[in-house]
C-alpha cells in the first residue's frame, strides 16, 4: 500500500485562536472538525501543497516561509485496510493575506487551542491538536492566549 501524504495548517489569529473547519457531510468523516488542508499532489512539496490548499479551501494567500512545522500523525495500514494509510503533516501559520472564507467545508470557526480536544474530529486530528497545544505551551486553558 502506498502512503498518502496530507498537509494541514493551523492558522493562528491575532487573538490566539485556531481556525478549524467542519468537513462536508458528503465526505468521509463528514461533519467532523479538522485542520484545513489536503493531499499533496504529485510534484508538490508539502509547503507548496499547504499554500495551494489554503487558497482553495479558505481563499487566503500564504507564503511558504510563513509555515512552521509543528507535528505529524499517521495511521498504519491494518490488513485488510479500508483505505491507504495517511501521513498528515501539521504546519502553524500566523501570517496570511485575505480573510478566511468557508469555500470547501460546512463551516469554519475560530477555536481556543485549549478547546481543540473538545471538538469531534477525525482520529488523526487529535494527535495534531495535542502537538499544536504542546508547541504553543503546555499550560493552555480554553480561554487563554497561546504563547505561539
Amino acid at each position: 500500500m502506498k502512503l498518502v501524504p496530507v498537509v494541514a495548517v493551523a492558522l493562528i489569529g491575532a487573538d490566539g485562536r485556531v481556525l478549524m473547519q467542519r468537513r462536508r457531510l458528503s465526505r468521509a468523516h463528514g461533519g467532523l472538525w479538522e485542520f484545513p488542508g489536503g493531499k499533496v499532489e504529485g510534484g508538490e512539496s508539502p509547503e507548496q501543497a499547504a499554500v495551494r490548499e489554503m487558497a482553495e479551501e479558505l481563499a487566503v494567500v500564504i507564503a511558504p516561509a510563513a509555515l512552521i512545522p509543528v507535528g505529524f500523525a499517521s495511521d498504519p495500514a491494518q490488513p485488510p485496510a479500508p483505505r491507504q494509510p495517511h501521513l498528515i503533516l501539521l504546519y502553524l501559520c500566523r501570517q496570511w493575506d485575505g480573510d478566511p472564507q468557508c469555500l470547501d467545508a460546512e463551516a469554519i470557526a475560530w477555536v481556543a487551542p485549549g478547546a481543540l480536544q473538545d471538538l469531534t474530529m477525525p482520529p488523526l486530528d487529535y494527535p495534531l491538536a495535542a502537538a499544536l497545544v504542546r508547541y504553543c505551551g503546555a499550560d493552555l486553558q480554553a480561554a487563554a492566549a497561546p504563547r505561539c
